[in-house]
């Protein structure tokens, strides 16, 4: 397995050679820190040709991205949404998305996200949300001569790469703390990543963060572990708070640990 950066305009992006599938990973760089993966078939007769999974939804990245895949003359059949619906970027390009991701973007939380980012960020954010596509339901699906495994959840969608031995889920980070509703998600979580490291993957992919090893994975399972029994522990947030902080001290998203402690203890 081979991997190197090339650096773009804007962000840069990390390819990995898994042989018969090629993963671009494109950083945007943005004031969210989005990733943008890029699942790539070579030489389908003739041709290079790829699937999108997430959309960028700042303009430069959108801008960047599409400039990269122009340039290395690739072509995309397919744009999968899950979590991130935002942007107009390769709008000619077929969508899919399950139900509850097309729910979730238009009128739940992830159409709750994209207007406050509009909110704040103006004009460099592209607030279009790529609602309508092909609904599609868990399992096998192939696209692009690439075989995935579709795994819906509450909210969207996790896809398996079996032959690249990938997986994406929306949100990993090894050393960044994570939204946690409670003890109960923490073991959902965890059982989540270990049925995937049960069945072999190697990489894993995410939407805010670089590509992931499965000692990363085991990594974040430990935390997770910690974090159920710090809060045990706990009188309160605050002391719930100051004991992660002390002992992951400088993990990054200091406001979904404030999330996760609210979740911990409700007022």
């Amino acid at each position: 397995m081979k991997t190197n950066v090339e650096k773009l305009e804007t962000g840069d992006v990390t390819v990995i050679d898994c042989g018969k599938v090629r993963i671009h990973v494109y950083n945007t760089a943005d004031a969210i820190k989005d990733q943008v993966i890029m699942l790539e078939r070579p030489h389908v007769i003739g041709k290079n040709k790829a699937v999108i999974l997430e959309l960028p939804p700042f303009k430069d990245g959108i801008q960047a991205f599409t400039k990269y895949i122009q340039d290395k003359k690739i072509d995309v059949e397919a744009r999968l949404v899950s979590y991130h619906a935002a942007g107009t970027f390769l709008p000619d390009v077929h969508a899919y998305m399950t139900e509850n991701a097309q729910k979730y973007n238009t009128q739940g939380g992830g159409k709750a996200l994209i207007d406050n980012f509009a909110g704040i960020f103006g004009e460099a954010f592209d607030p279009t949300v790529v609602g309508e596509g092909e609904i599609i339901k868990g399992g096998k699906l192939e696209l692009a001569g690439i075989e995935m495994v579709i795994n819906p959840d509450n909210d969207a969608y996790e896809v398996e790469v079996p032959e690249a031995k990938a997986v994406y889920v929306h949100m990993l980070g090894h050393d960044c703390h994570s939204i946690v509703a409670g003890a109960g998600h923490a073991d959902a979580i965890i059982a989540n990543l270990r049925g995937y490291l049960d069945k072999g993957y190697e990489i894993f992919l995410s939407s805010h963060y670089s590509p992931e090893t499965r000692q990363d994975v085991e990594t974040k399972i430990a935390y997770l572990e910690r974090l159920k029994a710090i809060a045990s522990d706990s009188k309160d947030a605050e002391s719930f708070k100051a004991a992660v902080n002390q002992e992951f001290a400088g993990y990054s998203g200091g406001n979904y640990l404030d999330m996760t402690a609210g979740f911990f203890f409700p007022q």
